[in-house]
């Protein structure tokens, strides 16, 4: 197992014809050796498991990859017991450049982000 640096952009849609490098996510997931999500992994990582949301003209969010059940989440509020953001089955997609994720982001909207770099975590 090993973390990795996941980076998605928003992809094309009635919202982003062209797709968006300006609205995406950055986060660090463990990953097995498939490119599928380790839950086992991410139990001894979940600090390590940080997310950053962007949008342009919007300052950055940042939170949690949470894992709850077989479905992953994104946190940004530790203090509640449910995630904020859900992605959708995301327990079964591959993650590497190329793969599309769905977020259920914060306005109710479901999105889909283009993987565009998925690297090794570096811990600073």
């Amino acid at each position: 197992m090993t973390l990795y640096r996941i980076h998605m952009n928003a992809a094309r849609s009635d919202e982003f014809p062209e797709g968006s490098d300006k609205h995406g996510y950055d986060f660090v997931a463990p990953l097995d050796a498939d490119g599928h999500l380790d839950p086992e992994a991410w139990k001894a990582h979940k600090q390590d498991c940080v997310v950053r949301r962007f949008s342009n003209g919007e300052p950055d969010e940042r939170g949690l990859l949470r894992h709850i059940g077989r479905g992953w989440t994104i946190d940004y509020d530790p203090n509640t017991p449910e995630g904020d953001e859900p992605f959708f089955k995301l327990d079964k997609h591959l993650i590497s450049v190329g793969e599309y994720l769905s977020v259920l982001e914060d306005d109710g909207e479901m999105r889909t982000f283009h993987i565009v770099a998925v690297q090794p975590f570096l811990k600073k």
